[in-house]
């Protein structure tokens, strides 16, 4: 069935992910890689924008990014927009970390279609997507790109 398949993907992603990063020397899960890399693309984001952009709930993201302060990752800031939001910023540990891990990220990915051709991973990635897009009003954590993005 797609649904335990899927779960069993998860459970293999989130492993490889995991010792990649442990083997770079670093304490770094999967979500809080996202968050970090999103933070970078996003500079000043605020919590519930950044929640949306990687799809995780509202509710549960101030821990991640609680974590990501305490490894000195992330600065947040009080937003000068919205004083009630919290902006959030990279540190020169954070772009560090993130240089560094990046590429150990990308391998990670390639490793878990290590299985497939070329053109196999591709299709695998193409339906992927269309999937989730189709599935994401569904999600308790819907993805929402920021106003004015794609």
């Amino acid at each position: 069935m797609p649904g335990h398949l899927i779960r069993r993907l998860q459970q293999i992603a989130v492993s490889v992910f995991t010792e990649r990063v442990t083997k770079a020397g670093y304490d770094l899960t999967p979500v809080q890689f996202a968050a970090l890399s999103t933070i970078a693309g996003n500079p000043g984001l605020d919590q519930a924008s950044l929640a949306g952009l990687i799809a995780y709930d509202r509710v549960t993201i101030g821990g991640v990014v609680d974590r990501l302060v305490q490894k000195d990752l992330v600065d947040r800031t009080v937003s000068s927009r919205d004083r009630r939001a919290r902006a959030l910023l990279l540190t020169a540990r954070g772009h560090k970390t993130l240089a560094i891990l990046v590429p150990v990220a990308r391998r990670a990915q390639e490793d878990m279609t290590a299985g497939l051709t070329r053109d196999e991973a591709r299709q695998f990635l193409k339906l992927l997507k269309k999937t989730t897009e189709a599935g994401n009003a569904l999600s308790r954590a819907p993805w929402r790109p920021r106003a004015g993005a794609d």
